[in-house]
């Protein structure tokens, strides 16, 4: 995605020793072409969309949409092997992907509402602080800072929506009803076929957005992932 979508730059990975192989077997070598990052679903036409969640700076993302959809992201998020702090006044929703996705380890660990304690994230150690903390989160105790993000799950546009998408890094917006859509367009300065689009979006539909860039993705679970936590969904 565009840089504003979470492009990582400038840093040096770990110093390994090189690698060869035979000239007669490059035709087999693929790499994958994107940002670093979270695979949040496809675009129509089929292609992986990816956002990038660890930044060396704060990084804020408020996603307007279900539990669904942020379970999914804090599944994929643990699997590329950064740590996963859920801040829930609703333990019992996430006790289930907790327990699965641990297996031995505390990547995804579950904490009360502003009980999320200091999480020591760096650059080998990311951190994603996933808050689902209903229409009005309180101020969170863990901030954003350089590699420890933080998503904040809204159901629905509350009062407290808009200062969080205004000091947001990145928005993912899901189905809406129309009024909710015209105010997203007002702050996100959305076109008018996006602010139309909003109350359309089918299930498992995010619209990822900044105020320079948008793109749609489709969220389709993976075997693991819809046994899990079953189909797309937009309610709860």
């Amino acid at each position: 995605m565009a840089r504003g979508m979470g492009l990582m730059q400038g840093l040096r990975g770990p110093q390994r020793a090189g690698h060869s192989l035979p000239a007669d077997h490059l035709a087999a070598l693929s790499l994958p072409i994107g940002d670093d990052g979270v695979v949040v679903g496809n675009d129509a036409e089929g292609r992986p969309q990816v956002v990038g969640f660890h930044h060396p700076m704060p990084y804020d993302v408020v996603l307007i949409g279900g539990l669904w959809t942020a379970q999914v992201l804090a599944l994929r998020t643990a699997g590329t092997g950064a740590r996963v702090a859920v801040e829930t006044g609703r333990a019992q929703v996430w006790t289930n992907l907790v327990q699965a996705a641990g297996a031995g380890q505390e990547c995804i660990t579950l904490h009360d509402v502003a009980r999320v304690p200091p999480m020591g994230p760096t650059v080998g150690s990311p951190v994603l602080v996933v808050r689902d903390c209903g229409m009005r989160p309180p101020r969170g105790r863990v901030a954003s800072s350089a590699w420890q993000s933080v998503l904040t799950l809204l159901p629905y546009l509350s009062p407290v929506a808009p200062r969080l998408l205004r000091n947001s890094s990145l928005v993912g917006v899901q189905r809406v009803s129309p009024d909710e859509a015209q105010q997203i367009g007002r702050i996100m300065q959305l076109p008018r076929q996006d602010v139309e689009a909003l109350s359309t979006l089918g299930d498992g539909v995010t619209l990822w957005c900044t105020r320079r860039d948008r793109r749609y993705a489709l969220t389709q679970p993976t075997d693991a992932e819809s046994g899990l936590l079953g189909t797309a969904r937009r309610l709860d």
